[in-house]
């Protein structure tokens, strides 16, 4: 499998605080990689890093292969790298399908001419009709994000992430907020998203996690603890004893 994202020694302080040290781990073409660990332990601080909302004070990002460290956000994300975050930051009034096709005009470099209709983009307006669908969504697309439930706030901007063709998509806590009732299509969508896409997820619901990922890295006061298999990180001593108990 080829390799998409490969961090080196990522090293994070805020003044006397070490939240990250020494962290390296690689993700590979369709693996599902779950980062999880206690409260505290840098999870979200390490995925700023990767995605580019921080900068790291030592250590390497690789993507596909070229070093994107010094890359803004955004030119991160042109390389193929996308990202949900804990909290949903989409326009509430604008409709479910907009919101996915501006994405798409994003990805094509078409921003420029946003004084053209999009009925002159058919092909963009089936694009995102069919990735809602896969989602769950179609029946939503004509609907403001205000109005939907939270839970399928978190489907859109799953959708929005996919709009860009990630290589490889960091899901920021997806299960957060989100209602017991709901969460049977978020992991229903995590099931339907592309097998040659790389993914790294930060949850806490350790059901899903140990559903989801074919892969755990186990993160304690900023350095990895485990890096293993579900069944290899279930029966660690180290890990039961810091996070998972008994």
């Amino acid at each position: 499998m080829s390799l998409l994202l490969e961090v080196r020694d990522l090293d994070k302080r805020f003044g006397g605080l070490h939240v990250t040290r020494s962290v390296s781990f690689q993700v590979v073409a369709g693996e599902r990689l779950a980062l999880i660990g206690p409260n505290g332990a840098g999870k979200t601080t390490l995925v700023n890093q990767v995605s580019g909302v921080l900068r790291p004070d030592a250590g390497e990002i690789c993507l596909q292969g070229e070093d994107v460290t010094p890359r803004s956000q955004a030119q991160r994300v042109r390389a193929g790298l996308a990202r949900t975050f804990q909290i949903t930051t989409l326009a509430p009034h604008f409709a479910v399908q907009r919101q996915v096709e501006l994405a798409l005009f994003e990805r094509e470099g078409l921003t420029g001419r946003a004084w053209r209709s999009i009925d002159a983009y058919p092909a963009l307006q089936a694009e995102a009709l069919a990735l809602l669908e896969r989602l769950g969504l179609r029946s939503q697309a004509g609907v403001a994000t205000q109005d939907l439930a939270y839970g399928e706030q978190r489907l859109v901007e799953m959708a929005l992430a996919l709009a860009l063709r990630p290589k490889v998509l960091l899901l920021d806590e997806p299960m957060a907020g989100v209602p017991k009732g709901d969460g049977a299509r978020l992991l229903d969508a995590l099931d339907s998203l592309p097998r040659d896409l790389g993914v790294l997820i930060i949850e806490h619901d350790m059901d899903l996690v140990f559903r989801f990922a074919t892969r755990i890295l186990v993160l304690a006061d900023g350095a990895v603890l485990a890096d293993g298999t579900p069944d290899e990180i279930r029966s660690d001593p180290k890990v039961r004893a810091a996070y998972l108990g008994n």
